[in-house]
């Protein structure tokens, strides 16, 4: 069973490389066959299939396949996962420069007693 330390590694390999970064952001307007997502890159469609695969194991990705067109669209609970990291760090660090702000005030003139 992956361990959330491992879902969360593949989540952030996965948005490592810009053209699945791209992807992402095309399907967060909604889904998309594998064909539309390939036209702006200039790449080979296997080449797009092989980044799908990627966005498809990290689970940011799912596609369905209907006859011969395959359509894809992003799962929002996945990128929860990496939005729940970022809301930790930034309410970790701005607890950590209240603190500061809080102990330069006891020194109005910049300067220690």
């Amino acid at each position: 069973m992956p361990t959330l330390a491992a879902d969360l590694d593949l989540t952030f390999q996965a948005l490592a490389d810009p053209t699945r970064r791209g992807i992402v952001e095309r399907l967060s307007r909604g889904p998309a066959t594998v064909s539309e997502l390939a036209r702006p890159y200039g790449m080979s469609l296997p080449a797009i299939v092989q980044h799908l695969a990627v966005l498809e194991n990290s689970g940011l990705v799912q596609s369905e396949k209907l006859g011969r067109v395959r359509t894809c669209s992003i799962d929002p609970a996945a990128l929860s996962l990496a939005e729940q990291w970022f809301n930790q760090r930034r309410a970790e660090w701005d607890r950590r420069l209240d603190r500061l702000g809080e102990h330069l005030q006891r020194f109005p003139d910049g300067e220690p007693e």
